[in-house]
């Protein structure tokens, strides 16, 4: 009896560890991981500014699912079955180990993704895997015999049983997908930075607020808000309260071209009477200091002395002439700043995309294709997508274990 054809298109994280996770499993199976360019990992080995964000210290499911704007439903019941600690176990077995960060997300100790390239490439090796770079799919067919056939580039046929589609957001494996009946959720751009060219953040690059609210009103939706880091960069705003912002509202800015208001509350720790009391104490107890140079509210002082003036306060004017007109417009810059929204930029080289397969054409036990048996999917060509750190790769992990589980049987 000959042995099962697995062909794993795809050399990415998603694609190698499903491959690595058949082969492992089904000793028996044959499995091939072709990869069009001439460097599998490239995406591994550039993310999280090259030392790559495996995974994120959250291990509860529950928990988990939510840092997925996209997605979440899907993975409850698959990371109930590998998670990110399976994620930490398989690595450290193979002796990477993994180091927690104070915002949570995990990086292997040598701070380098080589390290984590160099052990999915000896595991795929130690498996079994026969990995082929350089090698472009063109087509896919399905046979009579419910078995498979590759066209590749250079002209050759290749035979399998199953194929995994480990593709990420390459316009070829969403072809295929649909090609195969597949609907494909269009994808868009998510995890990105804010264009915005506003005179109160001009000259304030690299300054950073360690909490604001960020909020996105998208009219009979309700508004989207995040909360955390924001930093003002020489084009606009950036930190993850922007990205994870980014992540969220993804769809709607791409309906508006990226152009709407965004609402800063840079002291979302004081309501809007808090802080009119704080102010108002100042003006009382220091009523000949300079309001430039006393800051009473925890933001940097250059962004305060910046909001101060486009409130319409003057360098040398002191406490003792704030007018009750000006304390409105001051408080109004702190709490509920309007920007507008001229465009998008990139979050470095760790580019995501939402949209892909539709979820509910795939089973989330096996990854299978519930309209074309044979079919599996894992990582980025699904309709899957998390906020920043750690979280896409985890994942890409868990769909491609499932995958890899499944597959051989």
């Amino acid at each position: 009896m000959r042995s099962l054809e697995v062909v794993v298109i795809g050399g990415g994280a998603a694609g190698f560890f499903g491959a690595i996770a058949c082969a492992e499993t089904h000793p028996d199976v044959r499995v091939t991981l072709l990869e069009a360019a001439r460097q599998p990992l490239s995406k591994v080995r550039i993310s999280g500014g090259g030392r790559c964000n495996v995974t994120h210290a959250c291990f509860d499911p529950a928990i988990l699912v939510q840092h997925y704007p996209r997605g979440g439903k899907a993975l409850r019941g698959a990371f109930s079955r590998f998670q990110a600690k399976d994620t930490v176990e398989w690595f450290e077995s193979r002796g990477v180990k993994l180091k927690t960060e104070a915002d949570g997300r995990m990086f292997p100790v040598t701070d380098d993704s080589a390290t984590i390239v160099d052990c999915l490439l000896e595991a795929a090796i130690d498996a079994g895997v026969k990995v082929r770079t350089g090698v472009a799919v063109v087509g896919i067919r399905r046979l009579p015999s419910a078995s498979w056939e590759l066209e590749l580039k250079s002209g050759e046929v290749l035979p399998c049983d199953r194929i995994l589609l480990a593709t990420g957001s390459n316009p070829a494996g969403y072809k295929w997908a649909e090609e195969s009946g597949h609907a494909i959720e269009p994808p868009v751009p998510s995890l990105f930075t804010f264009n915005i060219g506003d005179p109160r953040l001009q000259d304030l690059a690299g300054v950073s607020v360690q909490s604001a609210k960020v909020r996105l009103s998208v009219g009979g939706k309700g508004d989207l808000e995040q909360t955390g880091a924001v930093l003002i960069t020489h084009w606009g705003l950036s930190g993850p309260a922007i990205l994870k912002l980014s992540a969220w509202g993804a769809r709607v800015l791409r309906e508006r071209h990226y152009q709407m208001p965004l609402v800063v509350n840079w002291l979302p720790q004081y309501d809007r009477e808090k802080l009119r009391l704080m102010l108002l104490a100042v003006k009382s107890q220091l009523p000949q200091r300079q309001i430039s140079t006393s800051c009473p509210v925890p933001i940097p002082r250059r962004l305060w002395q910046s909001l101060i003036a486009a409130a319409g306060i003057n360098a040398d004017d002191r406490w003792a002439g704030l007018s009750h007109k000006t304390l409105n417009l001051l408080i109004q810059e702190l709490n509920q700043g309007e920007y507008q929204i001229e465009g998008k930029g990139v979050f470095k080289e760790e580019f995501v995309t939402c949209g892909g397969v539709n979820l509910k054409q795939v089973d989330f036990k096996t990854m299978e294709s519930r309209c074309c048996p044979g079919i599996y999917f894992a990582g980025e060509i699904l309709d899957i997508d998390g906020v920043t750190g750690g979280f896409n790769f985890q994942s890409a992990w868990t769909t491609a274990w499932l995958a890899g589980q499944a597959m051989g049987k």
